[in-house]
Formats: structure tokens, C-alpha cells, sequence
């Protein structure tokens, strides 16, 4: 059969799959092997970042996609997406009106996968314990609604929350929830290394050289009980260097899936191509990119110029020119397919126009042209980050307001100078830990946020994400976020520049790939099979 693209629509935003890959012969790998799954992802364990994979420190796509495949949570995003549901638990909900104090019951018989048994004091170790050492990833902030955690016998937990935070469910299913043994973790230290213990539907053995992991085998863990059915026994992740190298692999018949990241040239030559027994499935993606500001640093502290620059950056050229249809210009950071979205920074400034950017820099006695260092990552969001850098160096420049240099820095570096506040401006992505507007605010604006930034807005912080989270409702919670994002537009914290789609290449002999991602990036083994789909 000819190669092709499966296009999986969005439904109000959310992954609402109608099409499957159909059928045909060839195929890498014998039915029973494992399924061999490549990523662009790089999993290094560094003196700043020593625990990888531990749930109280871990906060990437990368590295959160290791442990949902090892580590069981209370909730989980169903199939499909939409609101949490119980995995571990047996059932959860609030037991009050204001939304201030959340109960589960654990499954019963529930084990780890050495087959220890699950109490709900593991529970509360495995919470207390993200909290306690608050790591410098910023994923302790998921949890920062947590007052206390209660137990009442083996089964039942309840989480008394500091505020009202209709949210909690959600923040429930990510993995800095994740039930982990007292045993194997200590109270108030990270886990270095990569070995990971948990209740999930695998377990994992990892491939280490020179402190990075190249490959990783998922085993099915056999003491395993939740709500996932596991169409395979076995899949091998394994990370490439770059996207070219994943696709001949995929070409040679030594991997069987490709996830992100592919580039947009590769992606358009898949598919165009109709040579060979492979599927490109697009689905709606939430991820978005941004660049982030030092607030303090003296090259942007002055608000009219991140506002200049927002005036100037013209988004649709940057997608028009790198990524053509695989992505779209984004005006919030809050996507355009999540509820509570508005197009704050398009109602500021309108189509770019140098002109308007001259006058805000003119009013603020701004000397031009303005020197400035974008910093970007060279190997974490794909391989077209340094042209989209170049992009934007040229806007920008060709304004004649400013002197823009770029400087691409590996991820394991990039990431912990940023949390140091060592670059003044720097391009970041961001794939939701759960698809609710609060996971695009909160993150950057909150205490104890996951850019570390020195912005820090009051009425934000103290009134409107408090104030959003008492909504059940959340379309009832959207005047508080249209003020967020308003005055995220007017001071410019953060400058959003696209939301993009996601894409998964397979052999077509695999079945389950228009649910091997959601929507949230959430790489989701256990749906992948081997067969005649159709």
C-alpha cells in the first residue's frame, strides 16, 4: 500500500480519533519481538540534574514519558482525553463544596512490581515526599494547593488543599504523583540515576552509556492493576541523535514508530512519499513556543522592549517560513484550542508594525538599536529551533531596533542556565501536564514557577489563579483568565510565538499509533500493537 497521512481531527481541543491505519504486509520486527519505538529525546543524568527520572525532579516531555509507562498515579487522562479518571484509586472526588478537600480509595491489592503491597501511606510518602524536597525543576508547584495529606487505614487518602482548587484531579494524574516505595526512595533525597521502581503497566530496564540513556526496554509488569489495557508484552525506546538518523532507521526496518520530534521536512516528505508500508498520523498537539524574559536583566528589564519586540515578531512569516502547516501563530499562551483562550497579545498589538515599536522604545528613551542574545536549546524541541532562531534574529534586525545575536546550547546546560537566570532572553516550548488553561499560567506565573523568572505580578498570583481555580466549571473560570492573559500582553513576561500539531510515523503492520500520543504529548506504549489494522 502507498504511504499516507492520517489526519485525526480536534473536538473542542481534545484528540478525537476516527481513522486507524489500515493494513499491510512488511514491517520491521516478528510478531512477539518488542515494538521499537525512536525519539529525538535525550535522557542525561548531569552534576545540576543527577535524578533524571525521580518524580519529585523530573519536568520534561522526555523524561515524564519514562515514568507514565513505570509509575502508577491515582488519576489518569483517559484514552482520548478529557477529565482525569481513577487509575490506582478505585475512585476520588471532592467531598466538600468548596473544592478544599479531595478523597481516594485505593484499588485493593494493589502492588509495586516487586510485589510489595500498596498502602495509602505510600501515597502519602510519595506526595509529602515531591513536597518536601521542592527540587530546582519546579514540579513540587503542581502540588503547591496541598496543605496536608491525611490517611485513614490502608485504602483511603485525603488531601486537604491550602485553596480552592477545582484543578487538583488533574494534577493528580502527573507523575510528581506518582506512587513510589519508601523502600527505594529516600524521604528528602533524589534517586540519581535511571532506574525507576513503580506500580505502572511496565517495567524498565535502561540502557546507560557515558551517564546518558540510549535505549530503554518496557517489560510488562505482571503485578500491574489499573485501567490500562496493554496491547503489547514488550517495547524498546530507543533516542537518536537527530531526526535524520531516527528516519532511516524507521526506512531500514530497525524501529517500528517514530514520535517527536521529526522535522517539518521530513514530515512533508512522509507525507508526500508513497513508496513504502509507512503511515504519518497527524493529531491536534497543545504544545506551544515562547520566548521567556530576565525581567531583572538590564537589556529587557525595561517593558517597552519585550513590548517592542512583540510589536515586531511576525508570527505567521516564523510558521509560514519553518513550519509551513504543522503549526499556527499563537497571540496567548494559552492555546487557541483550550477553554478560557484569548488572543491577548493580537487585541495589543495588532499586525507587526516597526513603526509602533519605534514609538513605545522612543517613549521609554530607549537607545537603539537594542543588543540583544537569543538563547535557544539545540537538541530538546527539534531540529528546526536554530532556523526558527534565525527567523526571528532576522525580524528583529531588519527592524533596524534591534542587534539580535542567537546562541544554541544543548538542553542538559541550556536548561539548568535558565533556572539560574543566566540568559536575558530564551526560547522555550511547553507540552501541558494536563489540558486545562491553569497548566499555562500557573507554571510561569505562580510562586515557585518552572522558568524561575523574577516577574512576579500580584493581582496574578494572589487573586486571579486562586480565583479560576474555584471554578468547576471551567468556562465559568474565563474572566479571571482573559485578565491573566491580558496582563500577560500589556508587560510581556513571556512572548508566545506558535502552537503545533503533532505527528507519529509507523510501519503499518502497528496498530494503536492514533492514540500512541495524546494531546498533552503523552506517549502512551501500552496502546501500541502488532497486526492488520484496518
Amino acid at each position: 500500500m502507498n504511504r499516507k497521512t492520517l489526519v485525526l481531527p480536534a473536538v473542542a481541543g481534545l484528540l478525537a480519533p476516527v481513522l486507524a491505519a489500515c493494513g499491510g504486509s512488511g514491517g520491521g520486527g516478528k510478531s512477539g519481538d518488542a515494538i521499537v519505538v525512536g525519539t529525538t529525546d535525550r535522557f542525561t543524568a548531569s552534576k545540576d540534574d543527577p535524578a533524571p527520572v525521580d518524580p519529585a525532579s523530573a519536568y520534561d516531555v522526555g523524561t515524564w514519558n519514562i515514568l507514565r509507562q513505570t509509575v502508577q498515579t491515582l488519576m489518569i487522562q483517559p484514552k482520548g482525553d478529557g477529565d482525569p479518571v481513577p487509575e490506582a484509586a478505585e475512585k476520588c472526588g471532592f467531598s466538600d463544596s468548596g473544592n478544599e478537600r479531595y478523597a481516594c480509595t485505593l484499588r485493593e491489592g494493589l502492588q509495586f512490581a516487586d510485589g510489595d503491597p500498596i498502602t495509602a501511606a505510600d501515597v502519602k510518602f510519595s506526595v509529602d515526599r515531591a513536597r518536601a524536597i521542592d527540587a530546582e525543576s519546579g514540579v513540587a508547584g503542581l502540588l503547591s494547593t496541598v496543605d496536608t495529606v491525611e490517611t485513614q487505614g490502608d485504602r483511603e487518602v485525603i488531601f486537604h488543599l491550602n485553596t480552592s482548587d477545582a484543578t487538583f484531579p488533574y494534577k493528580l494524574s502527573t507523575p510528581v504523583a506518582g506512587i513510589v516505595s519508601s523502600k527505594k526512595y529516600e524521604k528528602n533525597k533524589l534517586r540519581d540515576g535511571f532506574d525507576v521502581d513503580g506500580s505502572g503497566p511496565y517495567v524498565m530496564k535502561p540502557n546507560v552509556k557515558n551517564d546518558e540513556m540510549v535505549d530503554a526496554v518496557f517489560t510488562k509488569n505482571p503485578n500491574y492493576k489499573g485501567t490500562l489495557k496493554l496491547n503489547n508484552d514488550k517495547v524498546e525506546l530507543r533516542s537518536f541523535p537527530d531526526a535524520d538518523v531516527m528516519g532511516d532507521a524507521l526506512d531500514k526496518g530497525d524501529i517500528d514508530v517514530m514520535t517527536r520530534s521529526m522535522t517539518p521536512e521530513q514530515i512533508r516528505r512522509l507525507t508526500a512519499d508513497s513508496k513504502d508500508n509507512i503511515d504519518i498520523i497527524e493529531t491536534p498537539g497543545l504544545e506551544i513556543r515562547y520566548l521567556g524574559f530576565n525581567t531583572d536583566a538590564e537589556t529587557v528589564k525595561d517593558r517597552a522592549v519585550r513590548a517592542a519586540m512583540a510589536q515586531v515578531v511576525n508570527r505567521s512569516e516564523l510558521v509560514a517560513e519553518v513550519y509551513g502547516t504543522q503549526a499556527e501563530p499563537l497571540y496567548s499562551i494559552v492555546p487557541a484550542t483550550i477553554t478560557g483562550h484569548s488572543n491577548a497579545f493580537f487585541n495589543r498589538y495588532g499586525d507587526p508594525n516597526v513603526d509602533k515599536a519605534r514609538t513605545l522604545l522612543a517613549k521609554a528613551d530607549v537607545t537603539t538599536p537594542v543588543k540583544l542574545t537569543l538563547n535557544y536549546t539545540t537538541d530538546h524541541y527539534g531540529a528546526a529551533t536554530k532556523r526558527e532562531f534565525e527567523v526571528l534574529r532576522q525580524q528583529l534586525n531588519d527592524s533596524g531596533l534591534f542587534d539580535v545575536d542567537i546562541k544554541g546550547t544543548p538542553w542538559s546546560t541550556f536548561r539548568p542556565a535558565e533556572l539560574k537566570r543566566r540568559y536575558d532572553v530564551y526560547g522555550m516550548g511547553w507540552f501541558p501536564d494536563f489540558p486545562d488553561a491553569d497548566n499555562y499560567l500557573a507554571p510561569f506565573l505562580d510562586k515557585g514557577n518552572i522558568l524561575n523568572t523574577p516577574y512576579a505580578h500580584s493581582e496574578i498570583r494572589n487573586t486571579l489563579i486562586p480565583q479560576s481555580r474555584r471554578q468547576a466549571d471551567r468556562l465559568s473560570a474565563s474572566t479571571s483568565l482573559d485578565t491573566i492573559q491580558e496582563i500577560v500582553a500589556n508587560d510581556v513576561p513571556l512572548l508566545p510565538l506558535w502552537q503545533g500539531k503533532q505527528y507519529v510515523a509507523a510501519r503499518d503492520t502497528i496498530t494503536g499509533t492514533a492514540y500512541a500520543i495524546n494531546s498533552s504529548a503523552t506517549l502512551q506504549l501500552w496502546e501500541l500493537g502488532r497486526g492488520v489494522s484496518g
